[in-house]
């Protein structure tokens, strides 16, 4: 099991494929394992980079909150342990706050920038929808089981019409989420780094190459998000996904993802 000691923490990680290297950061809760939907297409093209964030997965999960500083630390560290100076990176929701700050603290480790149903956090965010504040950070979630926790964050990530064309991928995903189950203290971790998370007036100071993309029917990050960090970052191309919903990545599996290997190949 590959595990890189990074500051106080193992990290699990796992390298796909050869060329340009690729980091991936996943989201909210989520393991390394999420990527399955997209990282054959990527592995295709890239030497491509998954882990599992402090709090989740093979990861160590530190009971303490998490702040910019360790979220960011990790995958830094991570790519010295690799040898690899520079990366494209790609973030999604919450691993798309970490990739902007990376490249904000780090922007000669970063060759091009790809940010996924995410935000600039602070004042100048358009917030979720109670309900879906409600989902993410409500303790009583806690009382439930790996199982029920998954299937229920299912709807919340995909339109209905992928949910009803690919039960296969929903079981896969509820397999990868229970075989690995994220503790409840590993999401308070978490959600400490995402309720303090803000870019806002640093990401006019961007010179990378930025790639946004989003799902216009996202109920977790409203798509209003990607416009603001797009309109944010000198140059950023903006890129909505009509039908799709936070996780834009599998909803749109052939579209997104022709996209990201375009922008990073270009």
């Amino acid at each position: 099991m590959p595990i890189a000691k990074v500051g106080d923490i193992d990290l699990y990680y796992e390298v796909h494929g050869k060329g340009e290297p690729l980091l991936l950061i996943m989201g909210y809760g989520s393991n390394s394992g999420h990527w399955f939907v997209i990282l054959p297409r990527l592995a295709a093209h890239f030497q491509t980079i998954i882990f599992d964030n402090r709090g989740t997965g093979r990861s160590g999960k530190p009971e303490i909150p998490y702040t910019a500083d360790m979220m960011v630390g990790d995958p830094i560290g991570l790519m010295d342990s690799l040898g690899i100076d520079s990366a494209h990176v790609f973030g999604t929701s919450m691993g798309g706050m970490i990739a902007q700050q990376i490249a904000l603290e780090h922007p000669a480790r970063v060759k091009k920038l790809v940010l996924g149903c995410t935000s600039c956090g602070g004042a100048h965010a358009v917030g979720s929808t109670p309900e879906a504040r409600d989902f993410l950070f409500n303790p009583e979630r806690a009382k439930w089981s790996d199982e029920e926790r998954a299937r229920s964050t299912v709807p919340w990530l995909w339109n209905q019409d992928f949910i009803d064309r690919h039960p296969e991928a929903v079981e896969r995903y509820v397999k990868m989420t229970t075989q690995h189950a994220t503790p409840m203290h590993g999401y308070m971790g978490q959600a400490h780094f995402i309720l303090t998370h803000d870019t806002y007036d640093r990401l006019p100071d961007l010179k990378i190459p930025t790639l946004v993309l989003t799902g216009k029917r996202d109920r977790l990050i409203p798509c209003e998000n990607s416009a603001i960090l797009a309109s944010r970052i000198p140059g950023a191309e903006l890129v909505m996904f009509e039908k799709a919903g936070h996780g834009f990545i599998s909803d749109t599996m052939e579209e997104s993802s022709e996209k990201i290997i375009s922008f990073l190949k270009r």
